[in-house]
């Protein structure tokens, strides 16, 4: 059995996955927030929704008590030491004969991709990027911030739309349809309204990624601050995929670019077609595909892959999750 483990900041997903695909039971629990609580803390959050999942396998059946391999895909591992880390804690718990640990944005890749090879870019709250080939070669960024060079991702977009809209709203910035359409969004009638809100915690800072979609609906109606911080947005996510392209020989050939994440997967027009311009001049034999499935498909699909598992229980399992 591979017990696959995809946890991001908001939920983790479990499943007990048996070598010829079939999902023998699943599980759902908290995000996985080690920079937050601590890694041993997270982790005991994460023992307990693997705990239900490997309870409901022994209820239907499945006598087993170790895995043959854990593939975890977890948020916070942006880092190879922090992979390492948390491969060493998880695997202490026993779950498995064997453990590896990767960032969560391979899950996505994985779950986009026939085989193990391509590039993937996920944008939702944040960005991230990571590719890898067959022979076990990859590329990634550190993506961890604006320490790291990033921008871009929803939490970033709705900073940079308030940005713009509180200067055109006091006559620092140019006008801008922001201005009255972010805090329209809270029952607002000013920017100031909204920053005052937002500033004593009456509008909660978390409800911020709320202002992404409103962003983009002032883009399609034509706005040039929102169309320019798409076009932005566009360019960042071609520039990773690019470069990630180039570092793993892929760039002059057909290769799968898997995008995903809230962000991307909303199929955006603007967002669509500005990617879609920039690649063809930046890397044009470059294989779009938006995947949606559950990215614990992907942390199942590295499981079947580590051992070996044959190409029929790959096409059950991403029969079990559409993918």
């Amino acid at each position: 059995m591979v017990l696959a483990i995809d946890a991001g900041n908001s939920k983790t997903d479990v499943a007990c996955v048996g070598s010829d695909g079939t999902v023998l039971a699943s599980a759902r629990g908290a995000g996985f927030q080690p920079p937050r609580v601590g890694v041993a803390a997270a982790v005991d959050a994460l023992a307990s929704t693997v705990g239900e999942a490997l309870a409901a396998a022994r209820a239907a059946g499945t006598p087993v008590d170790v895995a043959e391999h854990v593939s975890a895909c977890l948020a916070n591992a942006d880092l190879p030491v922090e992979e390492a880390e948390l491969t060493a804690a998880l695997h202490a718990r026993g779950w498995g004969r064997t453990t590896q640990v990767l960032n969560d944005t391979f899950a996505v890749l994985r779950a986009g991709v026939d085989e193990p090879r391509g590039v993937a870019v996920v944008c939702g709250a944040g960005i991230n990027c990571v590719g890898m080939l067959p022979d076990g070669r990859t590329a990634r960024f550190p993506a961890i911030g604006k320490i790291s060079g990033d921008w871009g991702g929803g939490a970033g977009l709705a900073d940079e739309a308030l940005w713009f809209a509180a200067r055109a709203e006091d006559g620092r910035g140019e006008p801008t349809a922001l201005a009255r359409a972010l805090p329209a969004h809270f029952g607002l009638d000013s920017m100031y309204a909204l920053i005052e809100a937002l500033h004593l915690g009456r509008i909660a800072a978390v409800r911020k990624h709320e202002l992404t979609p409103v962003l983009f609906a002032a883009g399609a109606d034509g706005d040039p601050v929102a169309r320019s911080l798409v076009r932005r947005l566009a360019g960042e996510v071609v520039a990773m995929a690019t470069v990630a392209l180039e570092r793993l020989d892929l760039l002059d050939e057909e290769a799968p670019l898997v995008l995903g994440g809230s962000v991307l997967a909303a199929r955006h027009p603007q967002l669509d077609a500005d990617i879609a311009e920039l690649l063809a001049v930046n890397a044009p034999k470059a294989v779009v595909r938006v995947v949606t499935a559950a990215p614990v498909l992907g942390a199942a699909l590295l499981g079947l892959d580590h051992i070996a598992a044959p190409a029929e229980a790959r096409r059950t399992l991403r029969a079990h999750y559409g993918g």
